[in-house]
């Protein structure tokens, strides 16, 4: 049946655009010498003009569904994975005794009820019973519930639906949002009566909820991994986190987790060797923690030898420079080159030392790391074009800047430059070289400080912070008035304080894909006091690494590849950056990048990056994980002949749909006021049939077909007037 809702401006437009266009077919006709051609033609031409008028009064198409079935109740009950929560308590409908059951017995009692029988009684409904979320015998990565999804397959087959029953803890995690579902209950006016399973609060458990470990680190030194646990228990609990390997090697850490909250804390890991090993960080079952299947999380590590490129660049060889180029010089993991730039020697000479600053792009694109002493823009000294191309080598190579200030204060002229947007601090203009203090005084760690690999002097992080009290003092700050946005403060000025709090003088930043780091004290050669190189060479080792660890994720000759995030898990988007190099080692202006990527099932894709104009020899790309487990990465430049750059990216295995988790009735009752329904407690299921029984019968079922978008429509009329035009060409009417 054709339906029409014309406004009435637009039922006059429409009746005085036939009368005319009747009127002048009409009179076509008349003065036509050839009238039944002409006839034709005038046909097509009113035929046209109908069709429009017709869509301007937005006609539907309705057809009346008349059910051929009784009417029809569904009970749809969650047979998903967080239905295993032992927390849903019998009501006296369902039991003689009150006790504590899973949601998943809950629900089988409830249907094996004879609650049901008064909705079947002589034949008045048909009751349908179907299960949702079951979960398969192979289970896919993204496992999970969906409550959207079962409610619109069923309003989909059914067409004489009285009530929809739905059981569940209310607890989704794929799909579109249930509410969705239950507007178009709302549109077929069948009512949803949800009856929700489970408590709202959280089971007693100890949960470990993320370990977020590198993906590699160098081989003897520490890496540090981080981890977050979530309590639910009432009370306080002192526990120990254990990290351990394939062969038995295992670091323990003692916890204090307070009551009901979230710690991150983090762990410290010695890799031994290289290649890649598997480790498992676990927490022992607490006393009333009734969920142990979250205790324990196993991840992979990489162990690499590694070959850090440092460039030290300072004017005076001061006592910081003398022992920062002994630390460096003596690490085995690091090729130093140093550039001194003595005011009135001129530069020095001798082994690891180079006499200008490098002048060629790709001389200066090799190094990881660049130390800036007190050395800044001026005669003898550094460029502006030198400090542009410092910048780029941050923020476009992952490369890494330490800012190490001096008393001559010529890091004071980098603020006219490129550099000053990578100092993470402000600097007082009117004390340029500095503050002395008649005393030595302290650094003190920050709440980050003491977490940061940068400041772990200890093999724990339990000894780190009396290390640091430990160490000698300084006698000469940098003059720092605040650290600037975006940057973490490590340490402060354990003595000293202005307007904006205690003067921050170790601070790092991020800077486009590198990283900066400002030391603010030129006395760090003194922490050798009663432990020679203990502390002093641990802590730049440290600097050094952590400064080139994107950089080196994984390095070859023509391309250098890093990603994020290290530890992706299924269904994420992993960001793909390359820096791309020419034969000479200078970034490449010209060519592409591939990236082949091999799964874990053993499908491969290959990726094009696409170039980054603005940066040097930059790309990047991204792809989505769908899969846990080792991911291989082979990335090269198109037409080389290179061994291509090979790496491994480990997907951590997640399961989103969780046991313990509490349930969540506020989502069906958003679904139940949506739908015109209501929430029915588990004490209140005999009211249910009560209200199912008393609901009218089903309406008729309308379909209605929008004839204004619909496309055979659409078509019709174009052929009418593609008839009309051809017809008047060949007719030589023009």
């Amino acid at each position: 049946m054709l339906h029409l809702t014309p406004t009435p401006l637009t039922l006059a437009i429409g009746i005085s655009a036939l009368l005319l266009t009747g009127g002048l077919a009409i009179l076509a006709w008349r003065r036509s010498p050839h009238r039944r051609r002409t006839g034709i033609l005038e046909t097509c031409r009113c035929l046209a003009v109908l069709v429009v008028v017709i869509l301007l009064w937005q006609p539907e198409w309705r057809t009346i569904l008349h059910p051929e079935t009784k009417p029809r109740i569904a009970i749809l009950w969650d047979d998903s994975k967080s239905m295993t929560t032992a927390d849903a308590p019998l009501p006296l409908e369902l039991s003689d005794t009150p006790s504590i059951v899973t949601r998943a017995e809950w629900v089988k009692k409830a249907l094996a009820a004879n609650l049901w029988k008064p909705l079947q009684a002589d034949g008045e409904n048909e009751l349908i019973i179907q299960p949702f979320a079951t979960p398969p015998k192979d289970p896919a990565p993204l496992t999970g519930t969906d409550l959207e999804a079962p409610i619109s397959s069923l309003l989909e087959k059914e067409t004489n639906l009285r009530a929809v029953i739905l059981l569940s803890d209310g607890d989704f995690n794929l799909g579109q949002p249930p509410v969705a579902a239950a507007q178009k209950m709302r549109l077929r006016g069948v009512p949803l009566f949800p009856i929700p399973v489970g408590s709202k609060s959280r089971l007693p458990d100890l949960d470990l909820l993320s370990v977020t470990a590198p993906s590699y680190g160098i081989v003897g030194e520490n890496v540090q991994i981080p981890f977050t646990i979530r309590s639910s228990l009432d009370r306080q609990v002192r526990t120990v986190a254990r990290l351990r390997d394939e062969s038995g090697h295992e670091r323990s850490k003692e916890l204090v987790i307070p009551p009901n909250t979230e710690i991150y804390d983090s762990m410290l890991w010695r890799i031994e060797k290289e290649g890649a090993a598997t480790l498992e960080l676990s927490i022992p079952v607490a006393e009333g923690e009734l969920v142990a299947s979250n205790n324990s999380s196993k991840f992979n590590i990489a162990g690499r030898p590694e070959r850090i490129r440092v460039l030290v660049v300072d004017t005076l060889p001061r006592w910081e420079y003398r022992f920062l180029h002994n630390a460096l010089s003596r690490d085995p993991g690091v090729e130093l080159t140093c550039l001194l730039l003595h005011p009135q020697l001129g530069p020095a000479t001798g082994k690891n030392f180079i006499t200008e600053f490098p002048s060629k792009l790709e001389d200066l694109a090799k190094f990881d790391v660049i130390f800036l002493g007190d050395v800044g823009v001026g005669t003898g000294q550094l460029t502006k074009e030198q400090c542009t191309l410092i910048r780029g080598l941050v923020e476009n190579q992952a490369s890494g800047v330490v800012f190490l200030p001096g008393p001559q204060g010529n890091q004071a002229t980098l603020v006219d430059t490129d550099l000053s947007d990578l100092l993470p601090v402000v600097l007082d203009a009117e004390h340029k070289t500095g503050m002395a203090e008649p005393l030595a005084s302290p650094l003190n760690l920050t709440t980050e400080g003491r977490k940061s690999l940068l400041t772990m002097l200890g093999n724990s992080e339990e000894e780190n912070p009396e290390i640091w009290r430990r160490l000698p003092g300084f006698y000469w700050y940098a003059p720092v008035v605040k650290a600037k946005g975006g940057t973490e403060v490590l340490a402060v000025h354990g003595n000293r304080r202005d307007k904006f709090g205690p003067i921050p003088l170790i601070v790092t930043k991020p800077a486009g894909s590198g990283k900066v780091l400002f030391m603010g004290i030129d006395s760090a050669w003194r922490w050798r006091r009663g432990v020679e190189d203990l502390y002093h060479y641990r802590f730049w080792g440290q600097v050094a690494r952590w400064m080139s660890y994107q950089r080196n994720m994984a390095a070859g000759q023509r391309v250098r590849l890093f990603f994020t995030p290290e530890r992706p898990v299924p269904g994420t988007n992993i960001t793909l950056n390359a820096n791309a190099f020419d034969p000479n080692g200078a970034p490449l202006q010209q060519g592409n990048v591939a990236i082949d990527v091999t799964s874990p099932d053993g499908r491969t894709q290959r990726i094009e990056l696409q170039k980054n104009d603005t940066a040097w020899g930059a790309y990047s790309g991204r792809f989505k994980i769908d899969l846990p487990g080792a991911w291989k990465l082979h990335a090269s430049v198109a037409g080389s002949e290179d061994k291509p750059v090979e790496t491994t990216l480990f997907a951590q295995g997640v399961e989103i749909e969780k046991t313990g988790q509490p349930a969540r009735p506020e989502v069906l009752e958003e679904m139940a006021k949506v739908a015109k329904g209501r929430v029915i407690q588990p004490n209140q299921l005999a009211d249910l049939v009560k209200e199912i029984k008393a609901l009218p019968e089903p309406r008729p079922l309308e379909n209605r077909i929008p004839l204004w978008s619909d496309w055979r429509v659409l078509t019709a009329l174009i052929s009418l007037l593609a008839i009309f035009w051809t017809g008047r060409k060949l007719s030589g009417a023009f």
